[in-house]
């Protein structure tokens, strides 16, 4: 019997996060899912960051994801783009982490790669090819989601793949990933404290 799973593929923002779950099973993927969450209408940048954090949750609770790809912010010009990006970025991967489902991160161009065999292709170009590989019949008005659905089929793509990005199996994972060395030259002084409840 074909294992199957569900990849939640995310694209982070504080102007519209982009999401996409496919379904595999053995090693061919459905479609199952792609949406955007707007927050152009509001205004304090905390309260959308509390807003991907919850609509983050609500997509692990309803769809029960065994593993998370998100997009990975690129590095631009300017330092409070990439600030909110990172920190857009940051709230979904919490959420992910807080539900210990499996994190790996994406750049643009490795997804780009992956869905077109073109690292500089445009979002346009990545739609398309989402349309024609998973046969959608109308693509979202924004391309948000399908850049989120993109980083879902570049996990399904790369599995099996070693060095596809960095990837957090939970919070102990994520803590000794992104820990600062110590004089001695490794994180393993510094303790890890588990704060999640006992199950």
């Amino acid at each position: 019997m074909s294992k199957e799973k569900i990849i939640l593929g995310i694209d982070p923002g504080t102007t519209i996060m982009g999401f996409g779950l496919i379904k595999v099973v053995g090693k061919t993927m459905q479609f199952l899912q792609l949406n955007e969450l707007d927050l152009k209408k509001y205004d304090d940048h905390y309260l959308k960051l509390k807003l991907i954090f919850e609509r983050t949750i609500e997509l692990i609770e309803t769809h029960h994801p065994d593993e998370i790809a998100i997009e990975a912010p690129f590095f631009g010009k300017n330092v409070q783009s990439m600030l909110k990006l990172g920190r857009a970025q940051g709230v979904a991967m919490a959420a992910g982490l807080s539900r210990e489902v499996p994190i790996t991160e994406y750049s643009p161009k490795k997804i780009k790669m992956a869905i077109t065999g073109n690292g500089n292709a445009s979002k346009e170009q990545v739609a398309k090819m989402l349309q024609s590989t998973l046969g959608l019949k109308t693509l979202p008005k924004n391309l948000d989601a399908t850049d989120g659905l993109a980083a879902a089929v570049c996990h399904f793509y790369n599995e099996g793949r070693v060095e596809v990005g960095k990837s957090y199996s939970g919070w102990a994972s994520f803590v000794k990933q992104n820990s600062l060395p110590t004089s001695k030259g490794g994180a393993k002084n510094n303790p890890i404290v588990d704060l999640r409840k006992n199950k």
